[in-house]
């Protein structure tokens, strides 16, 4: 059956695709969204291009044919301008001239000549008053990953023969050759994604442990299993993973993702890999580390700030630098006892140009070659940016998506709409993207944030 869709603006705000996307369904714009595009066509960075983009296409319906009587869209569906409603009463307290309130007045009308009508919107408050108002509504879920819990983490636990296990350092297992056990405690075969990590387990006597990744044909030991990267050693299972996919080559591992909670050491592990990889290397493996951080409001202000371009963003980098800190200067006992000495490490970094930071409005849209490119917070980006940042990858350069889906501070975003977990699904099994997720139990900060992660 055939249903009507009224879409809310941040819809097209964050998806300008989105028309395109509702199959063989009636589309329907209030007037009140055509307006908040029009309010937006000329904002800075992404809101501003999404409120362009949607804009154009809009004006290639109208060139065929009318919006307000309708028009065909590529999909098979249709699409209408909503000028009336206008006169579609509400309850008492609903403000008349709020344009969420008008969007709802078009739903309202709608149902009493086109049911089933359903809103379209990122807003959960609007969603709540939708349900107030009897009307079902729903997020735009083509861009949804699935739920956090069912996302893909890049690794396993599996069972090998103790024959193998013994042999593995010197022969490749086959993916064939392992399983794993369901709650009956029956072997089930396991199906090995390219590029997933493994935690191989003994079946004769399972405390015996080796780590492995299937390469697409094979399991194969860890390459960098004992390496020490700026002198930092892995502590854990996840953080051994998390070193292997950061060591390997930008040729071979050009994208990686690293979901995990805080205090799991993700930014930590991968700026002492980049800067092992700058100055440890006996030929520097890229130009530079840039680092980048997105937020929900800092990417349309950067403009109205004070200061150049790396004063500007200074305040949402200090997590990098507080790493850094920890890096440049590994004497626990020592590392605070001059503060302007340890300050003036970090900061010869960013001047020899071995750290640079830049807001994420400069990277996207640019090629960028040869660079070690770390996007920390990356579940605050929308699935157009993580692709936008993704195909900004040049000759040489190797991107590495931090961020812990359940900490988001976009409003419009979850742990199932964010470009992080859209990343992480869509590169599943990619040759040249490797993934890990950390777990809680490897918390590395502290003993107290180690037990909140758990407990809280």
């Amino acid at each position: 059956m055939q249903k009507t869709y009224v879409l809310d603006t941040n819809v097209l705000i964050q998806a300008p695709h989105a028309l395109r996307c509702f199959e063989d369904n009636r589309v329907v714009l209030p007037l009140a969204v055509l307006e908040e595009l029009d309010g937006l066509k000329n904002s800075e960075g992404e809101r501003g291009a999404n409120a362009r983009q949607a804009i154009r296409f809009l004006e290639t319906l109208r060139r065929a044919g009318s919006l307000p009587d309708g028009v065909p869209l590529p999909g098979g569906g249709s699409l209408r301008l909503e000028v009336n409603c206008v006169d579609v009463a509400l309850p008492e307290g609903f403000a008349e001239h709020r344009n969420d309130n008008r969007i709802l007045k078009v739903c309202l009308g709608l149902q009493r000549r086109e049911a089933p009508v359903i809103l379209v919107t990122k807003d959960i408050v609007v969603r709540v008053k939708a349900q107030m108002l009897g009307i079902p509504a729903q997020d735009f879920t083509t861009e949804q990953a699935p739920a956090q819990e069912e996302q893909y983490t890049g690794r396993c636990e599996v069972f090998v023969s103790e024959k193998k296990f013994e042999d593995f350092k010197r022969k490749n297992i086959q993916p064939e050759d392992v399983y794993q056990v369901d709650g009956q405690g029956c072997a089930r075969p396991v199906e090995l994604v390219p590029n997933q990590f493994l935690l191989l387990r003994a079946d004769q006597s399972t405390k015996k442990t080796q780590l492995g990744r299937f390469d697409g044909k094979k399991i194969v030991p860890l390459a960098f299993k004992k390496k020490k990267p700026y002198g930092i050693a892995p502590r854990n299972v996840g953080q051994t993973f998390l070193q292997e996919a950061l060591m390997t080559s930008a040729q071979d591992a050009p994208l990686v993702i690293v979901k995990g909670m805080a205090g799991t050491a993700k930014t930590f592990y991968a700026l002492a890999v980049g800067l092992h990889e700058m100055l440890e290397a006996d030929e520097p493996a890229y130009r530079r580390i840039l680092i980048s951080r997105p937020n929900a409001q800092f990417d349309e202000e950067i403009g109205f700030l004070p200061g150049d371009e790396g004063e500007k963003i200074a305040p949402l980098l200090r997590p990098a630098v507080d790493n850094l800190e920890l890096l440049v200067d590994q004497n626990e006992k020592e590392r605070f006892s001059d503060e302007r000495s340890l300050s003036g490490k970090v900061a010869e970094l960013f001047d020899r140009g071995i750290v640079s930071a830049q807001a994420l409005n400069f990277i996207r849209g640019r090629s960028v070659a040869k660079t070690y490119l770390i996007i920390d917070e990356a579940q605050n980006l929308t699935p157009r940016q993580a692709k936008g940042i993704i195909t900004r990858a040049g000759a040489g350069t190797k991107i590495i998506l931090l961020g812990d889906p359940g900490q988001i501070d976009n409003p419009l975003l979850d742990a199932r709409t964010n470009g992080l977990s859209y990343a992480s699904e869509k590169m599943k099994g990619s040759p040249l993207c490797y993934q890990v997720t950390m777990t809680a139990d490897e918390c590395e900060r502290s003993a107290l944030a180690t037990d909140a992660v758990k407990r809280m």
